[in-house]
């Protein structure tokens, strides 16, 4: 379980930084696995279920991994990550999927400021997203920036026409809160409140910015509808 410090940061801030969630010998094998499930499976997959970058060939982002995949799927229900997030979702905590941001070299595309409950859609809003750093995220290849504070509530949000993140804010409180860019290292991990607002640049450096997404809720949380169908309808359009 986090101790006292890192749940008061988390309160607080609406993100915190978790060094050395994998070792190197389980950054290794989950690195194969995703390589191996973009070549072995990506053809097969829905097109719902992995987003292309805007050349149309190289992926950006993998979605429901662990409905392809038990090894995902396994992961992603260790009882090290339920006790760590447990406490932060305040209850027991249901998985909600498994993804991937790739933010592959010199073509990685940026992410518009957004509110992860956007797309979630989950009342109240004890929802986070684990980010586990495959690659090291740094300035250079986007890594992710957080307005710390900023999970207070949901703000308004529209369709962005970018897909893989067809909803952003209608406008981004940059100066009402402090600023902390998630710069981690490969196997560290950031912890983010499903209304934290969060953004990133495109990667046009020759490094990937390759990471896992862990998301869970609270079991106590329930679909809105009305969050639901706004999302639906900027999917669409985004996806038309």
């Amino acid at each position: 379980m986090p101790d006292r410090t890192l749940i008061d940061d988390y309160r607080r801030n609406g993100v915190i930084v978790v060094p050395g969630l994998l070792s190197s010998l389980e950054l290794q094998d989950v690195r194969r696995r995703i390589e191996g499930y973009q070549g072995d499976r990506l053809k097969d997959l829905p097109a719902g279920d992995f987003t292309l970058e805007p050349d149309g060939k190289t992926v950006r982002n993998l979605w429901r991994m662990e409905q392809h995949d038990p090894f995902f799927l396994e992961f992603a229900g260790q009882s090290r990550f339920l006790d760590l997030v447990g406490p932060l979702v305040n209850g027991e905590p249901v998985l909600v999927g498994v993804e991937t941001f790739n933010k592959p070299a010199l073509v990685g595309s940026a992410v518009p400021p957004h509110q992860d409950n956007a797309y979630f859609c989950q009342s109240p809003a004890d929802v986070l997203t684990v980010w586990i750093a495959i690659d090291p995220a740094t300035p250079e290849n986007g890594a992710v920036e957080y307005l710390l504070g900023s999970h207070g509530g949901l703000r308004p949000h529209r369709p962005s026409g970018v897909k893989g993140n067809s909803i952003g804010l209608v406008e981004t409180p940059r100066d009402e809160f402090p600023r902390f860019l998630g710069t981690i290292d490969a196997g560290d991990a950031l912890i983010h409140h499903a209304q934290t607002i969060h953004f990133s640049s495109s990667n046009r450096s020759p490094d990937s910015r390759l990471s896992l997404i862990l998301v869970y809720r609270g079991k106590h949380t329930a679909t809105d509808a009305d969050l639901k169908e706004r999302y639906v309808n900027a999917f669409r359009m985004t996806n038309a």
